[in-house]
């Protein structure tokens, strides 16, 4: 029993009720674990939400936020500022692609998102093309929740009963089993089918009529899905040729997750805005941003009258003090502890072997990861409740290991700081997790893969 109630906060993306009968609360953390009410220590498989990168409980950074607290705590960010957010954003731009030198920071994924959405439209009107007003996105994409977000969204049930803009286009998800189960990082199949769908999209519209493509390079929310191999390449091509901008939502792949500090440098792919948030501080203290290429800046300046602000966009908190402080003593962990770099590193390879290990484990049909991230898929029982994730994400928990249930796929993010160790400990404790669940249900043991 919890000595305060379980009335009043309604949370996100909960069934509350359930959760009111069967509450699970987390009061410690440390490193790569959480710890229950009652002690057990729970495996964090899944960096918090994708964002505690650097490991949970870091002195460096609880103290850096202490004393910026003791310094500055807030000022305005509107026609004001504070020395944490310009190093902040300085030293940010160490680990950007060349030609983005400038951030507008938010306070979440969600307001970034929103955000790069103004900012494609206004530089669209500020260079004289005003008509390019309509956006393409990606089916079983996520893009938070704010309207331009959940307008972007390609998961239905975070559409549906909501408010959302009609000027949206999808390209087909990622995600195709058939022919690119158990690949280890970028798939072979798939570039050219989804190539062609952008393609039939513009000739349907009209270049003239398209502002931006939103997408996340990998798919994150939709199941861990990594692009086909030349896939994030075609699309920046189709954007040149038709004079549309590319926005990489990058909330949960940057800060090293794909091992680089972002996707687009580790695929070589440079986009024209970058979505941010999560890890950006190591998930300590909300923040986020919108990377924008220096010409997109530019443009909109040279276009505004000198005596007004050239953006009428901005959050009470975007900026503050408190988190850049934060910020930049998570950079010397990232920086000093190689962490960026990890996942295409000897550790990527150990992660990538020791989630393929999994496939003799029945009703796997996919394995796939890139640096740091990995998905395991099972095939949904023949049965009313068909669905195998939920079942095999509360037997984790009972067996203490925290992953994430996205249907039938088992999704898998851990803090770039795990350990080997630590991983031979997720693979026992998941193969555990598994089998429990799959003895329960009477699945034959036979392998899939």
């Amino acid at each position: 029993m919890t000595d305060y109630s379980l009335e009043n906060w309604w949370q996100p993306f909960t069934n509350v009720r359930a959760f009111r009968d069967n509450p699970r609360i987390f009061t410690r953390a440390d490193g790569t674990f959480l710890y229950k009410e009652d002690g057990q220590d729970v495996l964090d498989i899944t960096a918090g939400l994708w964002c505690c990168n650097i490991g949970h409980g870091r002195k460096e950074v609880a103290d850096a936020v202490h004393a910026q607290l003791m310094e500055i705590d807030f000022a305005p960010p509107f026609q004001f500022g504070t020395p944490p957010a310009f190093k902040f954003a300085e030293r940010l731009m160490q680990h950007t692609p060349a030609d983005i030198n400038r951030i507008f920071f938010t306070n979440s994924g969600s307001e970034a998102v929103d955000t790069a959405l103004k900012i494609a439209h206004l530089y669209q009107h500020a260079r004289g093309k005003g008509s390019k007003s309509r956006f393409i996105s990606r089916e079983h994409g996520y893009h938070g929740v704010n309207v331009g977000g959940t307008s972007m969204q390609g998961l239905p049930s975070n559409r549906h009963g909501f408010p959302v803009l009609e000027q949206v286009d999808f390209l087909p998800g990622m995600l195709d089993i058939e022919n690119n189960a158990f690949s280890r990082g970028l798939p072979e199949h798939g570039t050219q089918k989804m190539a062609e769908a952008f393609e039939q999209i513009i000739a349907l519209r009209g270049a003239n009529s398209i502002c931006a493509v939103i997408i996340e390079p990998v798919s994150g929310a939709g199941g861990m899905v990594p692009p086909p191999k030349g896939y994030l390449e075609k699309i920046r091509e189709l954007c040149d040729k038709h004079d549309i901008l590319l926005i990489f939502d990058e909330v949960i792949t940057g800060f090293g997750r794909t091992g680089s500090a972002f996707a687009s440098t580790r695929f070589g792919v440079t986009p024209d805005l970058m979505t941010s948030a999560k890890a950006i501080n190591g998930g300590t203290v909300p923040m986020g941003g919108v990377f924008v290429r220096d010409e997109i800046q530019q443009t909109i300046f040279d276009h505004t009258p000198t005596n007004i602000p050239e953006f009428f966009h901005g959050n009470t908190y975007a900026g503050t003090p408190v988190a850049a402080a934060a910020g930049l003593a998570a950079l010397d962990i990232y920086e000093r502890e190689g962490l960026f770099t990890c996942g295409s590193q000897a550790k990527g390879q150990y992660w990538e072997d020791a989630l393929h290990s999994l496939s003799d484990l029945p009703q796997v049909i996919d394995i796939r990861n890139i640096g740091i991230l990995g998905a395991v898929s099972f095939d949904p029982l023949d049965q009313p409740a068909k669905s195998l994730g939920p079942k095999i994400h509360q037997r984790c928990l009972d067996n203490g290991l925290l992953c994430r249930a996205v249907g039938d796929h088992m999704v898998m993010s851990p803090p770039l700081s795990i350990s080997h160790e630590e991983i031979d400990l997720f693979i026992e404790r998941f193969r555990k997790s598994v089998t429990e669940v799959l003895g329960e249900v009477k699945v034959p043991a036979v392998a899939s893969a």
